[in-house]
Parts: structure tokens; C-alpha cells; sequence
């Protein structure tokens, strides 16, 4: 150890003597990252890596593997699963720039250093041999979004440490074995979607998380105790097995309190778009046995009925004396509570696995033939869509609907047989939306955006839907993206649809209200190579895009798993498919006011219609993608260098366009993890190799046989380096993208 600890120095001694006098310090990359850099290949050891050096070396210009850079600072070292060994050294906070650092999946050892790079946005280092603890310096990293720290030997307690940190996003600490409770600054995260702690020795309670913004949270495999907290239960992906909690009374509301309250959480019970109408007890959860949590029914409803009578022998006695003090007053709250306490026994007199409000793909019971539930519109930050108030027989004056289905074939199917509901009836249209007569459908609702009146847009019910797709059946099943799964839908016509379920996050991202504003917004896009939405529902907590179906699927699928399809991409197709995917975001970013940026502009995104058209799909639909860093996006293969900064422009579009022509011109993928290390992101592995005409004719797919000119292919290259520079600045408007195709047919 200690003969690779002199080395160690004798290198960094070297480095130092670079930096001074060496003529390294001409080069393109700044000489600060210059050393930083060569500290950092030291410490490891000196691994093989292509174009890497030990001493001075130009990091951007020569292109070291793995190294990113803008202008002449390095903004990024990606070497996941390189082999490295080593350690890192106490150099890092050397790196003047360095935003991204992936490490992962190596055997680096040694101890997390205290010097960290301030800039650095997103750490990864899970995966490797680290041991001792996780430093406190982690809070001078005021800019980290993600840190993955996870599948390591550290140990020690998690440091009190993140109190600035309030940007950050994703934080994995999972299969270490760190111990002791959760530090109190772990509450300040307000941007924290993703925590990840299961398989540690971490102890205590979890209240310091119970006002995170979390939608994904592990804690198995751990010691936690206590109760937990309720906000926490609401949590959409939450895995808590193999924790010794209490068994404890989650308080809630008095048991005759009015109408359930439009911001009061749903119970954990119940999935999303379900409330709770009954009157509320405390309900006795425990999460020790090996089935979750259950409810002591008996115990609810003994609890229950000696609190009615408590309340009731307070209220005579309070009538009682208030009548004798005051003989002209009349006992009004007597008859008050009797009504409430009719209204309570109605209530549990339904089925005993009767749900209190429909699940959008569960079994209906019978009952609640005495209330109407009314769908309405929430107002303000609520962070349910729906809330359905309950409303006694006495008050009603509207009529009731009742619903006859057949019984349903599959466990998606909904069972509403001889249940009387009238918000199955479709609501009444915005003030944007308009009946449009001429245009109806006996099948569908007829409501139309206030548009041109060569389209509609109409209004589906779930129930439809579910009808059309055979209960969104696996056989149905198109495809699954970043907002959700596509399903294949039949009308009774025989005309074929998309129907794109959103998935829960996609879901919270908008109210109702604005989520109608956008629908409007994507229904005004009109253009041969935009897939056109056709119609939308916005039922019970679900949002659903309805959109034209294509039948070849999608550009992806062509190129990479469609033998059949990949047949059929000859070179002037491939050029034709990438006029069309031009002219598409050309349409978005120059003609639509205001500008639409794609923001994920990638081949799976691109469908081929039966003629093997192009429809890009996803167009305006930014607003409902959830917040995913910089470096998962360029982990895709098809996100721009300015993600790393934070910036994403219509330029960014253009760089993940000259993605999907490299895609069209080698036939590989964007990235593949099973390649070699160098050829893994195609876009550093083909860039270099354009302007080469002979690495470029090898470059090209093989199943093109040679069927194209040499001149074609150099000016198809050219287009591809000029979307891919480094600076946005530099990278061409998507309409000269669009001419210099056109001169290519």
C-alpha cells in the first residue's frame, strides 16, 4: 500500500510540473481541468482508457473517453462499468466546471474524499468498494440534484448534511450498512421525489420525511419503528417490508364531522381517485404481520357506536339545561344530531366490502342508492383532481340514472350492474368546449374545442375506453413511455385508436382545468407529420389521450426489432423518414405560436403510419413529463451538452433530431450497455468517425448492402455534425435542416 501511495505522488508531482512548464497549457482544455483530471487518473491507477494520458494531454480536443466537455471546461467524466479500480483521491474539487461524474458500477475502494467538486449536479458512485462513512462536506455541493451512493461498504451514520441541498432530486443510499437515525436536515429537501435507504441498519422513526414531496420511497430491509406517519402512506411507490414498526391509531377528523373536507387526504386504503363518504373513526393499522396492515372492523364499529352514544347523552344534557336556562329557545340541535345520526346508520347498513366510491378498474358493489355523487372540478393546489360530496335523498331534486352493464369478463372490467349513479353521464362542457351537432357520434360524446371545424375533439368515457381496449388488455398493449402505456383501441365501427393511459405522475402534474387548456392546445396541431389527438377523458383521477392510430409502430421498432419493417428502409426511405421527422419539429418550432420545444424528441417517438409515413407523436406534451435530471436524459443517448447546465431550447430538439438520423444511418441505438465501452453512446462513438469517409462507410448499416452514393452519404453525415455541435448556438434551424434534405431526394 504504501509503494501505490508513492507512486500515487510521484505522478501528482509530475502533474504539478506539467501544469507549470509544460506545453500542455496551450491546449483547448482549461488547464485547471487539465490537472484535475490527471490527479484523478492517478488515483485510479492509471487505467487503460482510450486517449487518456498520465501526464498534461488535451481532455475535450483529443476526446478522451468518457470525458464531456463545453468550450474548453470539462462538464462531465461518464465511466460507468469501465473497470476502474483505485480510488478517487483529493483532487476532485480541483475540476473547475465538472457537473456530471459517473463512477458507477467499478471497484474503486478507499474512502468517499471531503474535497468534492462544488459544481457537480449529479454524483454517482454506487456499485463500488467504498468503506467508512459518508462525508459532511456534502453539504458545500449547493447544486446537487442526483446522488447515488448505493450497493457500497460505507457505514456510520447518514450526516447531518443537507440542510443547503435543497435541490435535490433523487437520493440512493440503499445497500451499505449504514446505521442510526435519520438526520433532521433530511426534512429540508423539498425537491426530493426519489429516496431510496432499504437494506441498511438505519433506525428510529420516519417523521422527518412525512412533508417530502416523495413519490418513490424504499425502507426495507432496515430497523425503522414507530408509527408512520399518514403522509407518507400516501405515497405512490412505497416499499417498507422487513421493518419492525408499532402498531399504532393514525388520528383522524371527529366522527360526525360535516362533509369530508375537498383537501383531506384519501386513506391509504383506497386507490387514486377514491374518498372516503363515512363518517371517520380511528382505524387501527399494523404493518407487523407478513400481510401489510389490516382494520379491526368489530372494534371501528363498537368504538364507533359508543361514541354516537357519548355524543348523544352530552347533547340531551346540553338541551336539558340550556332549556331551563332559556324556556323560548327551541332544542334545534337535537333534531340536528338525529339527522346526522340516520345519515350515519345509512351509511353502515351498505355491504361490508363495499368500496365508498368506485375504483376506476375494481368491482362496483350495490348500494348508495340514497346518495348522489356529483364529480366536480377542484379549485386551487389540491393535489386530487376530483372530489364527489355526498348528498342526502331529501335534498335531491334531480333524477337518477340507472346503469346496466354486463358483467365484466376480466378483473379490469367495471361491475356496475343495477347501480344508480348519475356522474357517469358525461359533465357538462367547459366554457372552451362547445357541442358540436354535425359532428357527432352516437357512440362518443360530441364535445368540441372552439376550433377550425374540420376537427373535433371529443370527450370518451372510461367505461367506453375500457370497452374499446377489452379493459386495456395486455393484448392490447402498444407501448410504454415517460407518460404512460398505449393501448390499442376497436371501436364498434371497426375504425382503430391509440388510447395513451397517463401514468400517475404524468397525472399530478395538472389539474383538470389545466390539463382541458392543453388538450386544447395539442388538438390545434395540424400537420401531416404530427400524429393528430382525437379525443381525451378526464374521469375519477385518470387522464386519457386519445389519439390516430399508426399501424407499422414506431421508427424504433423499425430500425432495431422489426425484421420485416427493417427490410423495407431502403436509403431513400431513410432519408424520406427524416424529412418528415424534420418538417414535423420545423412545424413545432417556426409555424406554432407560440414556439412548442418537443423536450423529447427520440426514435420510439416517431410512428410510421401504413404507409411507413412519419407521425411524431408526444408534440406539446412537455408539460405533463415529470422532472427527470440532466443526466438521465443524457443517459438516453439523445440529450443535448446544455441539459448538463440546466438549459433545454428548441436546439436541444435539433441535437436529438441528429440522434435519430445517426440512428438511420448506422442502424444501432442511441445507447446500448451491451456494446463496448466505446461504442455504448452512439453519438461519441460515430462523431468523430463522419468527416473519415472510410470509418464512415463502415459505419453505415450493413443491411443497406452498399446501395447508396458516396456523395449521398457524405452530405447525410454533414446534416448529422451539424445538429450534433457541442454549442446550440452553432446547431442550424430545424427549416435549413428541412432544405438540405429536400436537396437529398
Amino acid at each position: 500500500m504504501g509503494y501505490v501511495n508513492w507512486q500515487r505522488h510521484v505522478w501528482i508531482f509530475l502533474g504539478l510540473i506539467a501544469f507549470f512548464g509544460m506545453p500542455m497549457c496551450r491546449g483547448t482544455t482549461d488547464p485547471r481541468d487539465v490537472f484535475a483530471i490527471n490527479s484523478l487518473y492517478a488515483a485510479l491507477g492509471f487505467p487503460i482508457l482510450p486517449g487518456w494520458v498520465p501526464i498534461g494531454g488535451d481532455p475535450c480536443a483529443e476526446h478522451w473517453q468518457g470525458v464531456q466537455c463545453v468550450n474548453a471546461n470539462i462538464t462531465g467524466i461518464v465511466l460507468s462499468g469501465a473497470n476502474l479500480g483505485g480510488e478517487l483521491g483529493d483532487g476532485l474539487q480541483d475540476f473547475t466546471s465538472v457537473i456530471q461524474m459517473d463512477l458507477s458500477n467499478n471497484h474503486i475502494g478507499g474512502s468517499i474524499p471531503s474535497n468534492l467538486p462544488p459544481t457537480v449536479r449529479s454524483f454517482f458512485l454506487s456499485g463500488n468498494q467504498f468503506t467508512g462513512s459518508i462525508p459532511n462536506t456534502l453539504s458545500s455541493l449547493g447544486q446537487l440534484a442526483d446522488l447515488s451512493l448505493n450497493d457500497n461498504r460505507l457505514t456510520g451514520n447518514i450526516p447531518d448534511a443537507f440542510q443547503p441541498l435543497v435541490g435535490l432530486v433523487n437520493l440512493d443510499l440503499s445497500g451499505n450498512n449504514l446505521s442510526g437515525q435519520l438526520p433532521p436536515s433530511l426534512g429540508n429537501l423539498s425537491s426530493l421525489t426519489t429516496l431510496h435507504l432499504q437494506n441498511n441498519q438505519l433506525t428510529g422513526v420516519l417523521n422527518v420525511l412525512q412533508d417530502l414531496p416523495l413519490n418513490d420511497l424504499d425502507i426495507e430491509n432496515n430497523s425503522f419503528s414507530g408509527p408512520i406517519p399518514a403522509n407518507l402512506l400516501n405515497i405512490p411507490n412505497f416499499r417498507r417490508a422487513g421493518n419492525p414498526f408499532n402498531t399504532t391509531v393514525i388520528p383522524s377528523p371527529p366522527a360526525f364531522a360535516p362533509s369530508p373536507s375537498p383537501s383531506r387526504a384519501p386513506s391509504p386504503e383506497l386507490t387514486t381517485g377514491q374518498r372516503a363518504f363515512a363518517p371517520t373513526v380511528p382505524i387501527i393499522i399494523s404493518d407487523s404481520g407478513p400481510g401489510g396492515k389490516f382494520l379491526t372492523t368489530k372494534r371501528v364499529t363498537w368504538i364507533a357506536i359508543a361514541g354516537v352514544l357519548t355524543f348523544i347523552v352530552v347533547a340531551l344534557g346540553l338541551c336539558l339545561y340550556m332549556s331551563r336556562c332559556c324556556k323560548g329557545s327551541q332544542p334545534s340541535s337535537k333534531i340536528t344530531k338525529r339527522h346526522e345520526m340516520s345519515e350515519y346508520n345509512d351509511l353502515e347498513k351498505k355491504p361490508k366490502n363495499s368500496e365508498p366510491f368506485p375504483k376506476l378498474y375494481s368491482p362496483l358493489e350495490k348500494g348508495y342508492k340514497e346518495a348522489d355523487l356529483r364529480p366536480a372540478l377542484r379549485h386551487g393546489n389540491d393535489h386530487e383532481t376530483n372530489s364527489f360530496r355526498l348528498k342526502p335523498v331529501a335534498e335531491r331534486t334531480d333524477f337518477k340514472t340507472t346503469v346496466t352493464i354486463p358483467e365484466r369478463k376480466e378483473d379490469h372490467r367495471i361491475d356496475m350492474t343495477e347501480l344508480d349513479v348519475d356522474f357517469l353521464t358525461p359533465p357538462p362542457p367547459p366554457p372552451f368546449l362547445q357541442v358540436d351537432e354535425d359532428t357527432a357520434d352516437p357512440i362518443l360524446s360530441s364535445l368540441t374545442m372552439t376550433r377550425p371545424p374540420n376537427r373535433s375533439v371529443r370527450t370518451f368515457t372510461i367505461s367506453s375506453l375500457q370497452e374499446y381496449t377489452n379493459s386495456f388488455s395486455q393484448e392490447n398493449l402498444i407501448g410504454e413511455g415517460m407518460l404512460g402505456t398505449v393501448y390499442r383501441a376497436e371501436l364498434p365501427s371497426g375504425k382503430i385508436l391509440a388510447v395513451k393511459k397517463l401514468n400517475a405522475a404524468a397525472c399530478r402534474k395538472q389539474s383538470n382545468e389545466d390539463f382541458l387548456e392543453l388538450v386544447l392546445s395539442v388538438s390545434k396541431l395540424h400537420h401531416p407529420n404530427v400524429v393528430a389527438l382525437l379525443g381525451f377523458c378526464a374521469e375519477h383521477g385518470e387522464k386519457l389521450l386519445v389519439y390516430e392510430y399508426c399501424g407499422n409502430g414506431t421508427l424504433y421498432d423499425a430500425l432495431h426489432t422489426d425484421d420485416e419493417t427493417h427490410k423495407k428502409l431502403s436509403w431513400n426511405m431513410r432519408i424520406r423518414l427524416a424529412l418528415g421527422a424534420a418538417r414535423a419539429l420545423e412545424y413545432l418550432h417556426e409555424v406554432c405560436q407560440p414556439t412548442i420545444v418537443h423536450k423529447n424528441f427520440k426514435s420510439a417517438n416517431i410512428l410510421l403510419d401504413d404507409e411507413l409515413g412519419v407521425r411524431v407523436s408526444d408534440g406539446g406534451l412537455a408539460p405533463l413529463a415529470p422532472s427527470i435530471s440532466a443526466s438521465q436524459l443524457s443517459g438516453y443517448g439523445y440529450g443535448a451538452p446544455e441539459l448538463e447546465l440546466g438549459s433545454y431550447t428548441s436546439q436541444s430538439d435539433v441535437y436529438s433530431f441528429g440522434v435519430v438520423m445517426l440512428e438511420l444511418l448506422t442502424g444501432k441505438t442511441s445507447y446500448d450497455r451491451l456494446r463496448p465501452r466505446g461504442e455504448q453512446f452512439l453519438v461519441r462513438w460515430a462523431v468523430p468517425r463522419l468527416h473519415d469517409i472510410d470509418a464512415l462507410s463502415r459505419m453505415v448499416d450493413p443491411s443497406l448492402n452498399g446501395a447508396y452514393s458516396t456523395k449521398a452519404l457524405s452530405r447525410f453525415a454533414d446534416i448529422i455534425s451539424l445538429c450534433l455541435q457541442p454549442e446550440p448556438e452553432f446547431r442550424p434551424p430545424m427549416s435549413e435542416i428541412v432544405e438540405n434534405l429536400l436537396l437529398m431526394i
